[in-house]
């Protein structure tokens, strides 16, 4: 058996790549419009993972406190340890709650205050007035928010009737004769066989990456495939040093606590029961951002006040929450306690540690959701036909450090943009189909795993991808160092060897699930080279990267983005964008909570 240059095609006006709520937010806008148009999802659409989204969704509606989308913006700049670019961030939060209203129109059925209007929790990192106290920003469902908004999302398309390609597997990115993005080959998961979707719109929402780490809050879909796809077509990943470990995931396994625990009340206790946050973040305490809290637990364990027989792992105390609170706002979490530490935490603390979240880099794209790439000049210019919209994206909102309540915001705000963008584009230049296909690169890339079927390696793609995870924790973890990420750089190229050399069971085989994760694996080997070359090159401490050796954030060489190219690992730059009418409010400063 040998892959050819014939597959079966179809056309379309616009691909969407991915079905979570990104996806589905775009893909609702396109069809609402006329467009013809496709999901390509490799799970049904319901398990993406943004139902795993638990905590809200933010906007500056000021329901439980006074609230301005300018204090949001703030709050999301300095959060994001000043490396989010401001003019993004600035719509991101005027855009806010005009979408919170529109999920609510769509049917997310938010929890709601006692005045009927919905319901907002208290998040880390945001505040009233620039910082002087606490807000109440982050809308809820419970701490369900994002499978609320999932399934809602999904229903809306149904009615519409956009198409799905439900446990479809993108496999690369086609280019036509004049070098463009003009389709896509899928594998049907289902039989193996191979077609290719055409259309000059393909909106990546492929989700994040944290497979690549072995303690991670991801589903194990989420392997970083959009990403992949864009570094093999030659175009980079940007700011790919920075990846959220959220505090509280459940020690030893990492399933998420959501942040609205602490939100609620919750309290994080070392071994001698000390609420050890107020020596960190004196202020606001357990409400101190991500990284912050993430790295005073690090330190409490790691200077021996960890907690359990192994001191790994601290306490995070809800004893003193009322029942009912816990039986409206966080059952989830509470049946995540009981379920996986057999720990009901009415009664007793969950045992909690930093564990991979959320990947602040990503596939570069301005505010209008296209890629961009530098060109010989050094001038970032839009990929024609390619965009990128959610956690695969990096336009950049989050920047060094995501705030909580911002990713679910992210992912509609853009969602929606970005398929306006697409759709005035159809409007000046209906879609045409006549493009011929590259298909050399790809063809030759399904050749070269058919030709593993037969070879003398006991080596396994389950082992690479374990020992791949073990090499990302070690050398890239909440702390690092140049001789750890320097010898992680070195263990990635016997990876990729191991890689290179690797068997899988007959190609040909039905529903052959190694095949898919041998293609998996292959974009994941990837991300960690970009996250490795990337966070050696940093020689700083800023946000979820935090090295020991630069401890300080240093704004007069490092306020600026990394941009990584799969060839030969290269690094170029390109500076944020700060935002000159708001720039004395908010140019960079000491971050503290």
């Amino acid at each position: 058996m040998t892959f050819t240059n014939s597959f079966s095609i179809e056309t379309f006006d616009a691909l969407v790549i991915g079905a979570g709520g990104a996806g589905m937010r775009s893909a609702l806008q396109l069809t609402e419009h006329g467009h013809k148009i496709a999901m390509i999802s490799k799970v049904f659409p319901t398990r993406s993972h943004t139902v795993a989204a638990q905590g809200g969704v933010n906007a500056a509606l000021g329901n439980v406190t006074p609230d301005k989308w300018e204090w949001h913006m703030y709050d999301t700049i300095k959060g994001s340890d000043f490396l989010g670019d401001q003019d993004a961030i600035e719509f991101m939060c005027r855009e806010a709650s005009e979408i919170v209203r529109e999920l609510e129109h769509f049917g997310v059925p938010f929890s709601r205050l006692d005045n009927g209007k919905v319901y907002q929790r208290a998040f880390g990192g945001q505040s009233q007035n620039y910082g002087e106290e606490q807000a109440h920003r982050t809308c809820a469902a419970a701490d369900r928010t994002g499978h609320a908004i999932l399934h809602s999302l999904y229903q809306q398309n149904l009615r519409l009737g956009t198409t799905f390609y439900d446990e479809f597997y993108a496999v690369d990115l086609l280019k036509n004769q004049d070098g463009e993005i003009n389709g896509v080959l899928v594998m049907n998961i289902h039989d193996g066989e191979y077609k290719i979707l055409q259309s000059p719109h393909i909106l990546l929402a492929t989700g994040g990456a944290g497979q690549v780490f072995r303690n991670n809050t991801n589903a194990s879909i989420n392997t970083g495939d959009g990403l992949g796809m864009v570094l093999r077509a030659g175009y980079p990943l940007q700011d790919m040093e920075f990846w959220q470990f959220h505090p509280t995931g459940v020690s030893g396994k990492g399933m998420l606590i959501s942040e609205a625990v602490r939100g609620e009340g919750g309290k994080l206790r070392n071994a001698l029961g000390e609420a050890f946050m107020e020596k960190y973040a004196p202020r606001v305490k357990d409400l101190a951002s991500r990284d912050v809290v993430a790295r005073a637990i690090a330190i409490e364990v790691n200077e021996g006040r960890g907690c359990g027989p192994d001191k790994d792992y601290v306490l995070l105390d809800i004893s003193h929450i009322p029942n009912e609170i816990i039986t409206e706002r966080l059952p989830g979490i509470r049946e995540i306690s009981q379920t996986f530490l057999g720990i009901d935490p009415v009664k007793d603390p969950i045992h909690v540690y930093p564990t991979c979240h959320y990947m602040m880099g990503g596939i570069p794209t301005n505010i209008s959701g296209q890629v961009v790439s530098p060109d010989k000049d050094g001038n970032q210019q839009p990929v024609k036909g390619l965009y990128a919209i959610g956690e695969c994206a990096c336009v950049s909102v989050h920047g060094a450090n995501r705030l909580g309540g911002n990713s679910l915001l992210d992912i509609v705000v853009f969602g929606r943009k970005t398929a306006l963008t697409i759709d005035e584009a159809l409007k000046k230049t209906p879609a045409q189909h006549n493009q011929t296909l590259n298909l050399t690169p790809v063809v030759n890339r399904l050749n070269r795993w058919l030709n593993k079927a037969e070879c003398g390696s006991n080596d396994t793609v389950v082992q690479i991808k374990k020992d791949l995870q073990l090499v990302m924790e070690r050398g890239c973890g909440v702390f690092r160092d140049q001789p750890t990420m320097q010898k992680a750089l070195e263990e990635l190229e016997v990876i990729q060897e191991r890689l290179e050399n690797v068997c899988i069971s007959d190609f040909s085989n039905v529903f052959n699930l190694e095949r898919l994760s041998a293609y998996e694996l292959e974009n994941l080997v990837t991300i960690g080279y970009a996250t490795v070359v990337s966070a050696l090159a940093r020689t700083e401490s800023r946000g979820a990267h935090s090295r020991v050796d630069y401890t300080e954030r240093n704004d007069d060489e490092w306020l600026k983005h990394t941009l990584y190219f799969q060839n030969n690992h290269t690094l170029t730059f390109k500076p944020v964008n700060l935002s000159p009418k708001h720039h004395e409010m908010i140019k960079p400063k000491p971050r503290v909570y």
